[in-house]
């Protein structure tokens, strides 16, 4: 009786295959292992295996697969059942979700390897010069990549060229897979076991009496191995002897020393001797309040204001859970605040921590991928971004969820569009694991589920160590403009404060979150502004690059002398950046150093540590930043925060941009005064008497939470609607209009609750493409699983219909 594998490809097709195996195969895999597959015209790809059956395909024949790459399975039934929840809870493709699941060094793609007919007669004189070109080429080397040709011919669609040459017998093609992940191996070495004993020494030092160096070296190698008892790499050697490679390589001809490779991490934590410390009173109270609403709900909520100390409470936590043996995930909402927290519990648990996300290496993914798989004790504790909840858990105790609040937990793109918070309380049901939500400004739905007693609550109002919280200060920038009393885009109080602050020796952080000089260039003379060709979008002045760059497509232009319209040379910027801001401070201050943290000046690996180092040590003394500077970061010595302008995030065209604000200011006003210094807040704003901003100078969460909750209510928002929001994308004005009304009508007629659209976003055109969006609302009382198939029925039906085929649609689910 044949055998078949159920399998998953990394692509967006809304099915699974089936493949055939052999017996011997059928008998080897297990569900979770990678397989190679041939897919398409030949190519061959990483497939996951799901089932395994003997039902043949009733729809095509099935093909044998190509190969097995795992010698045992590298994901857990676990993962399997969660990702089929994402699939369906997101409206996407289990394909979708395990491409973007697998650290990219696991997903294997065939190569087209390119090679010349042995057996045939070719007469040279029928090539075309391109052809004539590769058939050279492949004279001189045996096989040829595709990029290889790419290189030779000087362009990059060549697949008409070889298409040509393999209708003429020339070539042939084939397909390679290789592994991507090598491990990290240190080089060795160890004396041969004949100058082990005692008289062998003597005689070793007799042959190398001549040999200055290499008794040198020999020397250190034993002086080494007396002090650290444990093995020697070369490197240590060299580095303590200072000797050269050819020297310890002369050792290993000559037979004295052997050398070997041992694997090792390519990232490793040492523990510090005095990272003890205790709980004050609120914290121990906070400690044991979270374990007590523990017996009652799965999921907690931890109110606290910021710098309440909640960071020494989930290092507690943490460590109940691993004394049980469990597993431990802590997600972050930014990469940024991996690097503060990573040192601090690195210093606590040592190398019982590992670090996953996507600044981290392919290779360095792998290895914490593995270190979960295997449970081993190098990774009882994971800290990463969104992405590490998808790791291998097996038995997982415990989730913390830091900053619950932030948006930046929602992916956008590519799909699984999943939002991590969500998908971790999943995930933690799944394991019968406990979560804890930790914020100083939490997210309405979580706040809202607290109050309908899903999740359980722990306040903590105090600052630790009785720190006061800031003074927040307004200033409305309509009068000080009229007053003529602004430098620049600086009140006069805040320069005040500033030039205070400096004097004292501490620090500030400005935040302004909008990066670059300045939004758009204007022509005084006619009022035309640059725009970019491919997006409905003006173009951002850089004034260090000297360029005005399109922060959706990535085009830039050098910055006009002249207006491209009305050839006048009086043109003008217009709003203002970090980038402005970190100028106008260097005029303002030239003897004091300033820094940017911003999405231009933390691109790459070390990004992040570097500036923050850099101001934790002291080095930089005014630190202007965008969101990223708002959340989690702890720095002693700065006592003024100052907010440019915060008007700028209260008028965003979205239903959440109030809540937004209010814990924007919140946490932005929270990195000053975080010891026994106190804090002061400046913030800029031309409608100081705005609700918003008096509730964040009071401090009124609750009065937020009881205004924006009303709201959503009366306009059918979350947490009482669902949304699920339709994007459709295409070059053809028309036909997209024309799809998207369709679209509409259909799902009106057919699901008989709130729909909005076809509108046109703010933004209606990126990379050339249309845009139009279709909102959902689903009440709460529906039955969500149901609609959602309705939805999908109406999108494969308009999927069906010829004209609108090619109408890219992207579901969003929850898309706020």
């Amino acid at each position: 009786m044949p055998h078949f594998v159920e399998v998953v490809l990394p692509l967006a097709l809304p099915k699974t295959f089936t493949y055939l195996v052999s017996e011997a195969e059928f008998e080897y895999i297990q569900k979770g292992m990678r397989v190679a597959v041939p897919f398409g015209k030949s190519k061959i790809y990483t497939a996951l295996v799901i089932d395994l059956h003997q039902n043949a395909p009733t729809l095509y024949q099935a093909k044998e697969i190509h190969q097995i790459l795992d010698e045992a399975p590298v994901i857990n039934e676990h993962q399997i059942e969660h990702w089929q929840w994402i699939a369906n809870y997101y409206m996407c493709s289990i394909g979708e979700v395990f491409k973007s699941a697998l650290p990219s060094g696991f997903l294997l793609e065939s190569e087209t390897v390119i090679s010349a007919q042995k057996e045939s007669n070719i007469d040279e004189k029928e090539l075309s010069d391109s052809e004539f070109l590769i058939f050279h080429a492949l004279q001189q080397q045996s096989s040829l990549k595709v990029e290889d040709i790419v290189s030779i011919l000087g362009k990059k669609n060549v697949f008409p060229v070889l298409n040509a040459m393999l209708s003429k017998n020339v070539l042939v093609l084939q397909e390679e897979v290789a592994e991507k992940y090598k491990p990290k191996l240190t080089r060795y070495i160890r004396l041969q076991e004949e100058f082990l004993q005692q008289e062998q020494l003597s005689e070793l030092m007799n042959i190398l009496s001549r040999a200055q160096k290499q008794r040198e070296l020999v020397m250190h190698y034993f002086q080494l191995q007396a002090k650290e008892k444990k093995a020697v790499s070369v490197k240590q050697l060299l580095e303590v002897s200072g000797s050269t490679s050819a020297v310890v390589k002369s050792l290993i001809d000559k037979e004295i020393f052997e050398e070997y490779y041992i694997a090792e991490d390519r990232v490793s934590f040492e523990k510090e001797n005095d990272s003890g410390f205790q709980l004050s009173l609120p914290q121990q109270k906070a400690f044991d309040g979270i374990k007590d609403c523990f017996a009652n709900h799965s999921v907690t909520l931890l109110h606290g204001v910021t710098a309440s100390g909640k960071t020494e409470i989930y290092i507690k936590l943490i460590e109940e859970f691993i004394n049980q043996g469990k597993q431990v995930l802590y997600l972050l909402p930014e990469i940024a605040l991996t690097t503060q927290l990573v040192s601090r519990l690195t210093a606590y648990f040592g190398n019982q921590v590992a670090v996953f996300h996507s600044k981290y290496s392919n290779n360095e993914r792998i290895e914490v991928w593995n270190q979960v798989l295997q449970h081993s004790d190098k990774a009882k504790i994971v800290i990463g971004a969104r992405s590490a909840l998808f790791l291998p858990f097996s038995d997982l105790g415990l989730i913390v969820i830091d900053e619950e609040h932030e948006q930046t937990f929602k992916q956008f793109d590519p799909a699984p569009r999943y939002h991590a918070r969500d998908a971790a309380i999943v995930l933690a049901s799944q394991h019968k694991a406990k979560v804890l939500l930790g914020s100083a400004t939490p997210s309405l739905e979580t706040y809202h589920n607290v109050k309908a007693n899903k999740y359980g609550l722990v306040e903590l109002f105090e600052r630790y160590g009785n720190v006061v919280l800031p003074e927040i200060h307004l200033v409305d920038l309509k009068d000080k403009y009229k007053r003529k009393k602004m430098h620049g885009h600086f009140s006069d109080d805040l320069l005040e404060a500033i030039t205070e602050v400096l004097a004292k020796g501490e620090q500030v952080i400005l935040f302004q979150n909008r990066r670059g000089y300045s939004p758009f260039v204007e022509c005084m003379t006619c009022g035309h502004v640059p725009q970019c060709p491919s997006c409905d979008v003006s173009l951002t002045y850089y004034k260090f690059k000297n360029q005005l760059r399109c922060h959706y497509c990535g085009h830039s232009i050098a910055n006009p002398t002249h207006c491209h319209a009305c050839q006048s040379v009086d043109l003008s910027t217009k709003g203002f950046g970090t980038e402005q801001i970190e100028i106008e401070l260097n005029s303002l201050f030239p003897e004091k150093t300033i820094g940017r943290m911003d999405q231009d000046t933390t691109r790459g690996k070390f990004g992040y540590e570097k500036i923050i180092d850099a101001f934790k040590n002291q080095e930089i003394d005014v630190l202007v930043g965008t969101q990223m500077l708002a959340k989690g970061l702890h720095f002693d010595n700065v006592t003024l925060v100052g907010v440019m302008n915060a008007d700028n995030m209260l008028n965003q065209p979205d239903f959440r941009s109030h809540e937004r604000a209010y814990q924007m200011m919140m946490q932005v006003s929270g990195r000053a005064g975080r010891s026994e210094k106190r804090g002061k807040v400046v913030i800029q704003t031309y409608n100081p008497y705005h609700n918003i901003i008096q509730q964040v100078t009071h401090n009124d969460y609750h009065g937020m939470y009881n205004e924006l909750v009303y709201e959503r209510h009366n306009f059918k928002y979350p947490p009482y609607y669902r949304l699920v929001k339709l994007t459709l994308k295409h070059r053809d004005f028309d036909k997209l209009k024309e799809g998207s009304l369709w679209l509409y009508n259909v799902l009106v007629q057919q699901l008989q609750i709130p729909v909005l659209g076809p509108e046109e976003p703010a933004i209606s055109r990126i990379r050339n493409e249309y845009i139009r969006t279709i909102l959902i609302k689903i009440p709460n009382q529906n039955h969500l699983g149901q609609t959602k198939k309705t939805i999908q029925r109406v999108l494969n039906s308009f999927e069906a219909v010829a004209q609108y085929r090619a109408i890219k649609v992207t579901i969003n689910v929850d898309n706020y």
